[in-house]
């Protein structure tokens, strides 16, 4: 996963949190057809093992076809067993040294850093490939604490690693960031529409401004 030539963001997709394997590899395939995908995230909810292992399979055989890297949500351990390109961390900076150390130095490590500057610098030191703010937009999960349009214009300005901005974007939203982020993480943003390939492609249409 690396940062792009021009200044235009990349996609940085992620998966719903749960799907039909029966249905979703077609879904996804259309999706990486319609546009450019620099990511992929599988950010499967569930805790079966068996399971998390059958979708990285299919998701994989979707992905790597495409030249597009598979990473994992938290699962460290199944990074090399299941033939994927890393991990997203959800807690900040603190495992990523460990996690580096793990898994070498080839393969993807970026974590979720919430709203807060100092844990996506000290990710960056510890040698996290991407640091991820969020939620963008109003969102009622969590503490309702967004990352702000401020945050993003001083990280693009200072810090080197790239950045992700995900959590209840629009094309509105998008446009704004556009100028400040590396890449845009979406997810439930299109797997909700009728035809998520579709709102793909419009929401990479608002990253062109």
């Amino acid at each position: 996963m690396t940062d792009q030539d021009d200044l235009i963001p990349q996609i940085y997709l992620i998966t719903p949190a749960q799907f039909d394997l029966s249905q979703f590899p077609d879904q996804l395939a259309a999706c990486l057809d319609a546009v450019p995908v620099g990511c992929l995230r599988l950010s499967l909810g569930l805790r079966e093992e068996d399971q998390i292992a059958k979708a990285a399979d299919a998701l994989r055989e979707v992905s790597h076809a495409r030249d597009v890297a598979l990473v994992i949500d938290s699962h460290v351990q199944m990074v090399e067993r299941l033939g994927l390109d890393g991990v997203h961390l959800t807690d900040h900076a603190r495992s990523v040294a460990k996690t580096r150390k793990a898994l070498g130095d080839d393969a993807i490590v970026g974590t979720f850093c919430g709203n807060s500057r100092h844990d996506g610098m000290t990710a960056g030191e510890l040698g996290a490939d991407y640091v991820s703010f969020g939620p963008a937009g109003n969102s009622a999960l969590g503490d309702g604490t967004q990352a702000e349009l401020e945050l993003f214009q001083w990280w693009s300005a200072m810090i080197e690693v790239p950045v992700v901005a995900e959590g209840a974007l629009d094309d509105t939203l998008i446009r704004t960031l556009a100028p400040h982020a590396d890449f845009f993480g979406i997810g439930d943003e299109i797997w909700s529409q009728d035809d998520p390939a579709a709102a793909l492609t419009s929401l990479r249409n608002a990253m062109l401004g």
